[in-house]
């Protein structure tokens, strides 16, 4: 029997993932971080996510095995079964699965389901209390919601593509699929609440979430630059808007970050660099002036981080109490002490693999911790179980 202590906060809630690529998964695996029993249905072939590489996991032998990165970061803590929606017996298990199931989670183009009776009115007939969770690249009405989607497309469409990159170079997207990421946070947060509320009334509902709408979501305050003053928000390569100074520095060796623009962080900084005198003239002394003549403190600045090395600067401004960062490479990110020491990093024992590294879920619970991954599963690894618990053994056969 689980104990207390380390039970986690969703044992007990089952869902189903019909979700594909990664922003569906995302939210799967987020809820099976959380302790919910995730069961993961995929064709034959598996999730197409499992073949988006290079690179690819390896296996104790070194050679190749069907695991993308990508498909790796999105399935933990989950089972697979194998079904063909195409079949009556793949159709028959998916909708065994969901009838039992608290949560479905599916990324099917809008109204796809729908011809194989398994959108939310048709399950909530028979399971009321079901959580439904549609995750589209456009959701699930509107001119555009027949239309498939992809991470970098909304990064173009919301703008986001337009402020990532230096101001006199082109548009970049942002180095990861920050748009499934957070679409994937948006939708177990939403889950959550449902359950939440579900308790209360007892009632399922059916939440449509779209990539759209969350790469929206995401621009926050750069978008508030727009919608609140009418401005068009421009590209700034590493510096912020309405902090100055803050932005990447060149060193004589190596490259630091600073984050300087409150009156008292801009002091410090002065101080520290030999220039107490900058923020007692009148084009530095406060955040708006300093916006003002950003060209003339950059010019300034730029030229004195030349004096030093990014480590020596980093150690003289860490110690004034400056925010300031240096810029870490992924391996040297991964390798610095603090993020050992925090546990960033656990390991998962894989069917294929052994033993491979993973990065924790950041949630630290006192009482009910969330450590201890299982990794995920091969296409199909756990179908035989799943239908031996369903009592559809003949469906595993014929299906």
């Amino acid at each position: 029997m689980t104990s207390e202590k380390s039970r986690k906060p969703l044992e007990g809630i089952r869902v189903l993932d019909l979700g594909r690529m990664f922003a569906a998964p995302y939210a799967g695996q987020t809820l099976g971080d959380l302790g919910a029993e995730v069961i993961k249905v995929e064709l034959g072939r598996g999730d197409e996510m499992r073949h988006y590489g290079p690179p690819f996991l390896k296996d104790e032998e070194g050679a190749e095995l069907l695991e993308s990165t990508y498909s790796i970061s999105c399935n933990r803590n989950k089972r697979s079964v194998v079904a063909d929606l195409k079949t009556p017996e793949g159709r028959r298990i998916v909708e065994e699965l969901a009838l039992r199931a608290d949560v479905v989670i599916e990324n099917f183009k809008a109204g796809t389901l729908a011809r194989y009776g398994l959108d939310y009115a048709s399950l909530r007939q028979r399971n009321p209390g079901v959580i439904y969770c549609s995750v589209t690249g456009f959701g699930q009405e509107g001119p555009y919601a027949d239309r498939p989607g992809v991470d970098t497309m909304f990064q173009a469409l919301s703008g986001m593509m337009m402020l990532t990159g230096e101001p006199d170079g082109e548009p970049q997207r942002i180095g990861m699929i920050v748009v499934d990421l957070v679409t994937g946070l948006y939708a177990s947060t939403a889950v959550l609440a449902a359950l939440h509320e579900r308790a209360a009334s007892g009632e399922g509902q059916h939440i449509d979430l779209a990539l759209f709408d969350c790469a929206f979501a995401i621009m926050s305050h750069r978008a508030m630059e727009y919608l609140m003053a009418g401005v068009e928000p421009m590209r700034r390569g590493s510096s912020s808007s309405g902090n100055v100074p803050g932005k990447n520095f060149r060193c004589r060796e190596g490259v630091i970050t600073i984050q300087a623009g409150a009156e008292d962080q801009f002091r410090k900084l002065c101080t520290a660099m030999g220039r107490p005198d900058l923020p007692e003239l009148p084009r530095f002394t406060d955040r708006r002036a300093r916006a003002a003549n950003e060209v003339e403190l950059m010019a300034i600045l730029d030229e004195m981080f030349l004096e030093r090395t990014a480590k020596e600067w980093f150690k003289i401004l860490l110690d004034a109490g400056v925010y300031c960062a240096p810029l870490n490479k992924v391996s040297e990110a991964f390798d610095d002490p603090h993020a050992v020491q925090r546990g960033v990093v656990e390991m998962m024992t894989h069917a294929s693999a052994g033993s491979i590294r993973t990065i924790a879920n950041p949630i630290r619970f006192s009482r009910t911790p969330i450590q201890g991954h299982t990794a995920p599963p091969l296409v199909g690894e756990h179908t035989g179980e799943v239908l031996r618990e369903l009592g559809l053994e003949a469906a595993a056969a014929t299906g």
